[in-house]
């Protein structure tokens, strides 16, 4: 069975040149991320699609709510047909619990992990919020703690990587953003790796946005990256 290790976030504003997108690759080479904004602009009938075409569909809508909410929405969600789906860690044990009884909805259920914290927050910007807990202990709490609560994995910067997959066991999935090949710009992304530095640090999948979706060849940006991890 195939399984890439490649995400690749689909950051467009609309369906059509996400459609147009996920026709210049095919769903041997990766897997698709539809975040907050092209899922309110598209909405479920995007993810349908993608489904349609035999991607796997990994839903990024990061959901944080009170319990019964989050099991309602993780539901709908896991009807949908996709692959993946993440909550907050951040919402608390009730609210991961919920959704992972929400997700139980379907036959086969999508994965189910927590962010724990966003690879866009640096320590000092932690602190502004009034969090004094070093960074790595804070990922490694939350972490932990989404486990204790039956989900698969986090998501998670690659530089956190390798002292989770020492704390949580082969079987969790690490979930990691931030990736960028050598020859890619850092962009908005403080915590960040380069795709063969965080496979060997244990992650599970990569997720890379604009180096592939803003490449000229988007086909061939992810065979050079394939290359690169293998």
């Amino acid at each position: 069975m195939i399984d890439p290790k490649i995400i690749v976030a689909l950051d467009f504003p609309d369906q059509r040149q996400a459609l147009e997108f996920s026709r210049k690759i095919t769903p041997e080479q990766c897997r698709l991320k539809v975040g907050k904004e092209l899922f309110t602009s598209a909405g479920p009938a995007l993810v349908e699609a993608l489904v349609g075409s035999g991607y796997d569909v990994f839903l990024d809508l990061k959901f944080h709510d009170i319990p019964s909410t989050v099991n309602k929405a993780v539901s709908a969600a896991a009807k949908l047909g996709v692959w993946m789906l993440n909550v907050h860690a951040m919402g608390g044990a009730a609210m991961m619990q919920a959704a992972r009884e929400g997700i139980e909805v379907v036959a086969r259920r999508p994965f189910l992990i927590a962010v724990t914290v966003l690879t866009s927050l640096s320590a000092d910007d932690l602190h502004a919020l009034g969090i004094t807990m070093p960074l790595d202990q804070l990922v490694d709490r939350l972490a932990r703690q989404s486990i204790d609560c039956g989900l698969d994995g986090v998501v998670c910067s690659a530089r956190e990587t390798s002292g989770l997959r020492a704390n949580l066991g082969a079987a969790a999935l690490l979930v990691t953003p931030g990736i960028r090949p050598e020859w890619a710009a850092a962009n908005d992304q403080q915590r960040i790796a380069t795709p063969q530095q965080a496979l060997s640090d244990g992650a599970s999948y990569l997720v890379i946005g604009r180096p592939i979706t803003r490449h000229e060849d988007p086909a061939k940006a992810l065979e050079l990256i394939t290359a690169e991890i293998s």
